[in-house]
């Protein structure tokens, strides 16, 4: 999926009791930066997060990491209205895609890995990294990326990575060592459900 599939645009209102929690929203960005992700990535991808209902309160929240803020969590219906409180929704395009391995069980312990990293900051270092990585690779050169292990910081795909890790649902990394929202879109496990209006 580095390219965009063809799939059914939905209306987020009339569509949302067939989400669930688990799936994962794959966001491709019209901002500068995302435009870097996507150039870097070789791919549409800037962006991923993943869902959560809380049927109580009649809320489908995502869950991610953002440059701006770090670790949140936002409704859905924020994305598609009035993204970062700009009165206009996100601006670019959002497919909600789902990992055939994320069961039912699975959603109490991936809940309470997400939410425990509430407000951890996003990790710009990372980034710087893994840009001079992607430029080094042609040339045969490796550079160092952080170690994983003592990570308090995440971008988007690595937060997202870490969640679904805690309950067994795997991703695979890039080859060269990172993981970014093209690598959950490239995942064969990872089937595309539809597009949200």
């Amino acid at each position: 999926m580095d390219e965009f599939p063809q799939l059914p645009m939905h209306d987020y209102p009339k569509w949302r009791h067939e989400i669930r929690s688990g799936d994962i929203l794959l966001c491709s960005g019209n901002f500068f930066f995302s435009s870097l992700i996507q150039k870097a990535t070789q791919s549409v991808w800037s962006h991923v997060a993943f869902i959560l209902r809380l049927d109580m309160i009649d809320r489908i929240m995502v869950l991610e990491s953002v440059e701006s803020i770090g670790v949140r969590s936002v409704p859905l219906s924020s994305y598609l209205r009035d993204y970062n409180a700009s009165g206009k929704p996100y601006p670019g395009r959002l497919m909600i895609a789902r990992h055939q391995d994320m069961q039912p069980k699975n959603i109490v312990n991936l809940s309470r890995t997400a939410v425990d990293l509430l407000g951890y900051p996003y990790a710009k270092e990372q980034i710087i990294r893994i840009a001079t990585r992607i430029s080094m690779s042609p040339l045969g050169l490796n550079h160092p990326l952080a170690n994983k292990s003592s990570q308090h910081d995440f971008i988007c795909s690595e937060y997202a990575h870490l969640c679904f890790h805690s309950v067994g649902v795997q991703v695979e990394h890039n080859p060269l060592g990172f993981i970014a929202p093209a690598d959950f879109a490239r995942c064969p496990k990872v089937k595309p459900i539809c597009y949200l209006q």
